[in-house]
């Protein structure tokens, strides 16, 4: 029976490092989508990397369903799956929202103005850093080691840069020449390029939460 248990537990971290692969190639496609069109405007290359960053966006919903039937075939103690399943819900948010900002860009055909663009690449950074962090956490978190307060501190602080350069940005956009509904089509985008960070910040408390449940 214990040895059941231990490799369905094998599997299930297996399928967990699978799905955060996934993340960070679904996060690769955004990113280079994002600098082609800060470059470019809305492109062939671009729709093919928005098309790529929603295959891989997918696979995460499958990983998670393969996930979760592991998890319900006695894997894991009741207590632990709901963490683990908690904890998968809040990481999706991340890629649902890479993949609603490229479809905001290309079905409203948005333009990025010139003034804009250092400040959005600097947001882009330090929120692609703090999804990075969050990976890193979850790792060390499975590893059970120590440095996941560490990383949490590190991440709410990318949090507060990105709450700051948002409200840079859309300080210059009102200040602007642009008219009326770029200005605030470009607000919701800018808006929901922030949540990033706030949705990082959100699963790295989680995380803190699960590493300090284990030392109870």
């Amino acid at each position: 029976m214990l040895e059941f248990f231990f490799k369905k537990e094998r599997q299930l971290e297996s399928l967990i490092y699978n799905y955060l692969e996934n993340l960070g190639k679904t996060q690769n496609h955004f990113v280079k989508a994002m600098n082609i069109c800060l470059k470019e405007g809305v492109s062939d290359d671009f729709c093919f990397l928005m098309d790529q960053t929603h295959k891989f966006e997918s696979r995460a919903d499958d990983l998670r369903d393969e996930i979760n039937e592991l998890m319900y075939s006695r894997a894991l103690i009741p207590e632990s799956r709901e963490d683990i399943m908690a904890l998968l819900e809040r990481v999706d948010a991340i890629p649902r929202s890479f993949e609603q900002i490229l479809n905001m860009i290309r079905t409203q055909k948005i333009a990025f103005p010139e003034f804009l663009v250092l400040d959005i690449q600097e947001l882009i950074r330090v929120s692609m850093e703090s999804c990075d962090l969050m990976v890193k956490q979850i790792d060390v978190m499975l590893k059970k080691k120590t440095g996941v307060r560490a990383l949490l501190s590190t991440i709410d602080q990318n949090e507060s840069h990105c709450d700051h350069i948002e409200r840079r940005i859309i300080i210059k956009l009102f200040e602007s020449d642009l008219g009326p509904y770029i200005k605030l089509e470009l607000k919701e985008l800018i808006i929901v390029l922030g949540e990033i960070s706030d949705q990082t910040d959100r699963v790295s408390k989680r995380i803190n939460i699960m590493a300090m449940k284990r030392l109870v």
